[in-house]
């Protein structure tokens, strides 16, 4: 009987408002159990420092030349991740094998092979005593991958269940709508991962907040309440949705690809309600364009990540794809917590990296081969 491992997963996302934690057990293959799931929100200034910083590095060498900024906001990152972990550990009575550490990304360029996440796992491991699963990324990106995204192994291994326990037939698709929308399709329940695919297709909530962000005091639009009070400019909007393509479907997205300028000028609910749909058109065309690419007919389609939320969000992505006999459910009508998928995610990778599995494919981040991923750290 393989070793079922107890592992902590934590996820930052591009929305930098806080911190994931997810504790699972698992073999790194099929066996899966949740043990717990929760959200631990950054302090204020933890959270301006890193949005700060992120609109900051553009290239490398903004990297190198910031280093001892970066060192520092680093160094409060981890010990925030620290601090909930040992609290979490002392007041839950936890024993914890691996820790998957994520780090907050700040800078993502594929094709120079670079993905930066800050995060000191060294020091984590030494804070916590805890063996520490980090650097995901580098190894796929070494071998010719894209570096995300990362989640579908495990969308695979939730597919599996959703066809077992709800009895949902395959073709099977699971949706994240995080700063970045990504998609995973699972074909049928290979064992060998050659009916998965998985593509980045779009924005998720990434431009939506940096608007609010930018014009209110808000940090995201909850429930999609502001674009629905909204009026769509729709000048505007077909203006943009002419100008601007996501030609390249293999390639991972970075927030930095796309901007808000083209909505200067709108008030905050007009502008937020014409983002939305913008978003929401160009969620949709993704879809479309990888459906037809892999001569897939997605029927279930299950939405986990932040995004999901967004009520006007959903009911514009369903306008745009009102033709396709798609039923667009939440994960959580499945038993799934929609919000915790990543962390879990992680959780489940660090077990991977540990055991020398792959967590990347050729059909979902480009790599050349299956590869294996994090990098483990034991400093105690």
């Amino acid at each position: 009987m393989s070793k079922i491992f107890t592992s902590l997963g934590l996820m930052s996302g591009t929305s930098m408002d806080g911190v994931d934690v997810s504790v699972i057990k698992s073999d790194g293959g099929n066996n899966f159990e949740i043990i717990l799931n929760e959200y631990h929100e950054f302090d204020q200034n933890l959270q301006q420092k890193l949005i700060k910083l992120r609109d900051e590095i553009f290239t490398y060498k903004d990297v190198e030349d910031k280093f001892k900024k970066i060192s520092e906001i680093e160094r409060n990152f981890t010990l925030f991740n620290s601090k909930l972990i040992n609290s979490l550990i002392e007041k839950k009575s936890l024993v914890i094998d691996l820790i998957g550490f994520h780090g907050q990304t700040i800078l993502h360029l594929p094709d120079e092979k670079i993905s930066k996440q800050i995060g000191d796992a060294n020091l984590l491991s030494q804070l916590t005593k805890i063996k520490v699963v980090n650097k995901f990324r580098q190894n796929d990106l070494d071998h010719g991958g894209q570096g995300a995204p990362l989640t579908p192994i495990f969308h695979f291994l939730i597919s599996g269940i959703l066809n077992s326990k709800y009895n949902l037939d395959f073709p099977i698709a699971i949706m994240n709508i995080g700063g970045i929308t990504n998609l995973t399709q699972v074909k049928s329940y290979d064992s060998e991962n050659k009916d998965l695919y998985a593509y980045d297709i779009a924005p998720g909530s990434c431009l939506i907040d940096e608007w609010v962000r930018k014009n209110s005091k808000k940090k995201f639009d909850l429930n999609g309440d502001l674009a629905f009070r909204g009026k769509i400019d729709e000048l505007i909007l077909n203006q943009v949705i002419d100008n601007f393509e996501i030609k390249e479907i293999k390639k991972s997205l970075d927030i930095k690809n796309f901007d808000i300028s083209f909505a200067r000028g709108l008030s905050l609910e007009d502008g937020c309600s014409t983002i939305t749909k913008y978003t929401a058109y160009l969620i949709s065309e993704g879809i479309k364009k990888i459906n037809k690419m892999n001569e897939i007919d997605i029927s279930n389609l299950c939405l986990c990540g932040g995004g999901r939320k967004n009520k006007t969000l959903i009911k514009f992505i369903k306008e745009y794809l009102f033709e396709k006999k798609l039923i667009l459910r939440n994960i959580d009508d499945y038993g799934f917590e929609g919000d915790f998928i990543e962390s879990q995610a992680f959780a489940y990778l660090a077990i991977r990296s540990f055991l020398g599995l792959p967590i990347s494919y050729p059909n979902t981040t480009r790599v050349s081969l299956p590869v294996t991923g994090g990098e483990i750290k034991k400093n105690y």
